[in-house]
């Protein structure tokens, strides 16, 4: 294993917190059902959802303004779904998009060990950082749910601090607040767009977090210094 560094940076969704993907379109369906008024077929609905939800996180724009207002991207991909089907009911697609949000919001928790991993380097004397992207309410409310600020020394939130990842800004200021130079820190996190490039760019020692083990992909263009697929395997 690499030497223990002077700090490190994780990400949040996906990296200690468990987003629950296996279960994501479940919870689409389910929302469709609980919702549904009768006015539109909820199997006929469903693949048109699913191509929207993934064009719409591909769109750099609307992917930027989606996750920091979480309620508005869900209810935006239930109008264009129905768009689709001919249905213009701005109120039922509020209510479906809000049913799926609770529904996400519910199933989230945090990985397996998660904490302990970041105690045993704390207990180390390594310092801690903390970078999510996201709206300010919505990501502080998950600091707040799980009782994760008393493990990092630095909380960097996209909505509070006015740019997200991968942008340099993010990095250069958690760096700063935990008194490390890159060279010194590891970033940890699942992304390898926001999480591994503009890190691996810099010098830090990158680690991506591959937890549905499906390898990095061939069109990757950064390699990460190390693939873990959880934290745990850290300590």
């Amino acid at each position: 294993m690499t030497n223990v560094p002077k700090a490190i940076l994780f990400d949040l969704d996906g990296t200690l917190l468990d987003p629950s993907d296996a279960t994501l379109e479940a919870d689409w369906h389910a929302s469709l059902l609980e919702c549904g008024d009768g006015s539109f077929d909820v199997g006929s609905l469903l693949p048109h959802l699913h191509e929207i939800r993934i064009g719409f996180w591909k769109d750099a724009g609307r992917a930027r303004r989606g996750r920091t207002d979480l309620t508005w991207a869900r209810e935006s991909i239930v109008q264009d779904a129905f768009a689709r089907i001919g249905v213009t009911n701005d109120d039922l697609a509020t209510r479906i998009g809000a049913n799926y949000h609770a529904r996400r919001e519910a199933a989230m928790a945090l990985f397996p060990r998660a904490i302990e991993t970041i105690e045993h380097f704390r207990s180390a004397g390594v310092r801690t950082a903390l970078i999510t992207n996201g709206g300010a309410s919505g990501q502080r409310g998950k600091v707040e749910r799980f009782a994760l600020a008393p493990y990092f020394d630095c909380v960097v939130i996209e909505g509070e601090f006015g740019v997200g990842k991968p942008d340099e800004r993010v990095f250069q200021h958690a760096l700063a607040a935990v008194g490390c130079d890159p060279s010194s820190a590891w970033m940890v996190g699942d992304n390898l767009v926001a999480d591994i490039e503009t890190p691996h760019r810099l010098g830090m020692h990158t680690v991506w977090v591959d937890a549905d083990a499906r390898g990095l992909p061939a069109s990757a263009a950064v390699r990460p210094h190390r693939t873990v697929g959880s934290i745990a395997e850290l300590v």
